[in-house]
């Protein structure tokens, strides 16, 4: 495939020059030209740091993701915008902390987008400078333009499509959230007319079972707590669905449907003479874990342990998609995780109990919903076979500088005013430097250098009653809590993480404004 070449050069390198203080701008080597590529971004959900074999599990073999850090950069200090997934995906594709939108927590299935049509994203950047764009996979930004409720059996006002993909194949929310179809750009997939959607969080439908009055009917998977409204493929969700049964998800073919179009995207666009970009979405392993048949019992752990293989394999179907058609030389692949990892999550899947000695977040305290370094330091890679000389870095990189370090490496324009909080750490995720950013902030937390600083807090599974002050040189497990000892780092941390969060009421209010007044 034939690529462009291009000269990244300092001058691009400064397009995310309003980036909030704190957050260092890397200059790129104005000497260097390299083509421009195709980029997939590969994104789990709810994977561990301590999940994936290349990250040092011994209970999960998952050789297609250890493939992509033996051959390209390894980060020990990659994170995620927050220790939840819609957030975090928001942060990722706006290049904007969660903070600065008060929407950016997780949504119901029937939300409405949270991505303004206005706003930059990786998407429309890249599709700025000549790429085709598409995302496959898990969504969970809303859809609509929240004027009315989402009528499923129209054409949906605002998805994917309205905000920089030229396609898009989705579920509009989790797998455990209603309604359980996928969207294909505008419209429901499979909808049958004369049986049509309805969806509500508020109340079921008269005569419709759920998981609370008909247990009886849980056949695949039961709930540990929550998760028993309507029952879909044997299984509990959150929120009351009714209608669409044929147009209804198999739990179990997932990962080999969004594995199929994520492959089918890129062999169409391989065939185009320009560059493509997609985000490729992975369901696993949140819950509920409902692997294909041909996955189960593949560790110890449980389905848990077995979505992490079948993920492990949707990486390698997409990674051999691109050697086949010869262009995984032509292509950048990053691969992370939204959040950190989660072992009941609402259902009755063992994890807990054959979890055994895996510790899902290694070395790391906490989880998902934390404030600890388990709740946002996830697995980071970065690979690009012939550009990408392999290595373990431990810059410290973030999901946020997404955009802005796209946007240097193919030399797009990111527009004034957007993706504030975005900074072009491109050298440091191609491993040509060893320097990520300054400072990263997210909800109540703010890491700068070895120092990581908690402010006092009650979110469940990180619930904190002081603040609390960490060395994580030293300390990486978050064991000691220097605060005391360290009250000069403690004054400037506080400092800057207030700062910040005033930088986000303001930026709040004045949307909320603008939107007042149009």
């Amino acid at each position: 495939m034939n690529r462009r070449m291009f000269l990244r050069s300092a001058a691009v390198a400064g397009v995310a020059a309003g980036a909030i203080s704190g957050r260092n701008l890397l200059k790129a080597d104005t000497k260097s030209t390299i083509k421009k590529p195709n980029i997939v971004i590969v994104y789990a959900d709810d994977l561990g740091y301590g999940d994936p074999s290349c990250y040092g599990s011994k209970f999960i073999n998952t050789p297609n993701i250890d493939k992509l850090a033996k051959g390209g950069q390894k980060f020990t200090n990659g994170y995620c915008a927050a220790p939840t997934c819609t957030p975090s995906r928001y942060s990722l594709l706006t290049g904007e902390s969660p903070f600065r939108n008060s929407r950016a927590h997780i949504l119901r299935g029937d939300a409405a987008m949270i991505i303004s049509t206005k706003q930059a994203t990786v998407a429309t950047v890249l599709r700025s400078a000549g790429y085709t764009t598409g995302v496959v996979g898990k969504w969970h930004l809303g859809l609509g333009d929240g004027k009315a409720p989402i009528d499923w059996n129209k054409k949906i006002t605002q998805t994917p499509n309205d905000i920089g993909f030229d396609e898009s194949y989705i579920m509009a929310a989790t797998n455990d959230r209603v309604p359980c179809v996928y969207v294909k750009d505008k419209g429901v997939v499979g909808l049958d007319p004369k049986d049509p959607i309805l969806v509500s969080y508020k109340k079921n439908f008269p005569g419709e079972p759920t998981g609370k009055d008909n247990p009886e009917l849980l056949t695949k998977m039961k709930h540990s707590h929550g998760h028993n409204c309507s029952i879909v493929n044997g299984i509990g969700r959150i929120g009351f669905m009714k209608g669409g049964k044929k147009a209804l998800w198999v739990d179990e073919d997932m990962a080999d449907l969004f594995t199929a179009k994520a492959v089918d995207f890129v062999t169409r666009k391989s065939k185009e003479d320009k560059p493509f970009f997609l985000f490729f979405a992975l369901h696993q392993p949140h819950v509920p874990r409902v692997p294909n048949k041909r996955f189960v019992g593949t560790t110890k752990l449980g389905p848990r342990g077995d979505v992490i293989v079948e993920m492990d394999w949707c990486v390698g179907e997409i990674t051999k998609a691109l050697e086949t058609l010869g262009i995984a030389e032509d292509t950048l692949i990053l691969f992370s995780s939204d959040n950190g990892p989660v072992l009941d999550d609402g259902y009755k899947d063992d994890a807990r109990q054959k979890n055994g000695k895996h510790t899902a977040s290694g070395i790391l305290k906490g989880g998902k919903y934390s404030h600890f370094e388990g709740g946002t330091c996830v697995p980071f890679i970065t690979y690009w076979p012939g550009t990408i000389k392999p290595g373990v870095s431990d810059a410290v990189v973030s999901q946020t500088d997404y955009l802005a370090s796209l946007a240097a490496m193919t030399g797009a324009t990111v527009p004034a005013g957007q993706a504030i909080d975005s900074v072009n750490i491109m050298p440091a995720l191609l491993g040509e430097s060893k320097e990520g950013i300054e400072a990263f902030y997210q909800k109540g937390t703010v890491r700068c250098g070895e120092w990581k600083f908690i402010a006092g807090s009650t979110k469940r599974d990180g619930t904190v009653k002081h603040s609390q002050l960490y060395n994580l040189k030293a300390d990486p497990s978050e064991k000691k809590n220097v605060a005391k000892a360290n009250p000069k780092v403690v004054t400037k941390l506080q400092a800057m993480l207030k700062a910040t969060k005033a930088k986000g009421q303001a930026a709040v209010k004045a949307k909320a404004k603008r939107k007042k007044t149009k």
